[in-house]
């Protein structure tokens, strides 16, 4: 099970307790049942994370893959520029194609990095919002835990 799966079951747990007379929302739950949950959440928050270092990496090798693909058009067109060193008018031609291609290929390689970073940045946007949300979520099921204990306890 996943994060989400193992609250939404926690949450289900909650709502199907046994709620005490006379004591505004409070319940009683089983700590085993409930420990179990937030070890397997405990264990899966890694795997969580580990996702999102693999965004991070798929990131980093698009910008790569860009670069490499620019540096191999400059390339070409720095090739085909020095072939036709040979007369005047297909030298200027050449050379007006060749800053052409790479003014191209500078736009391209922005665009395909701005895509690249935007693309990245909502993945851990939305990985970072579920994990805040998790949190609370376990956070909040912990206090009520807690106030579930003390409540038992007096």
């Amino acid at each position: 099970m996943n994060v989400e799966e193992l609250i939404d079951e926690l949450y289900e747990m909650v709502e199907k307790a046994w709620n005490l007379p006379l004591s505004r929302g409070r319940a009683v739950l089983d700590g085993e049942e409930v420990k179990q949950i937030l070890d397997e959440i405990r264990e899966n928050l890694p795997q969580e994370l580990l996702k999102a270092k693999a965004i991070v990496a798929d990131r980093n090798q698009i910008i790569s893959t860009a670069k490499m693909e620019a540096e191999t058009k400059i390339r070409v067109a720095e090739e085909r520029a020095r072939a036709m060193v040979n007369q005047d008018e297909i030298v200027k031609q050449a050379q007006q194609k060749a800053n052409d291609l790479l003014t191209q290929t500078q736009i391209k390689t922005r665009e395909m990095r701005k895509a690249a970073n935007e693309y990245v940045d909502d993945l851990m946007r939305r990985t970072d919002e579920a994990l805040a949300a998790n949190l609370a979520e376990l956070r909040k099921t912990r206090q009520n835990i807690k106030a579930t204990q003390r409540s038992g306890q007096n």
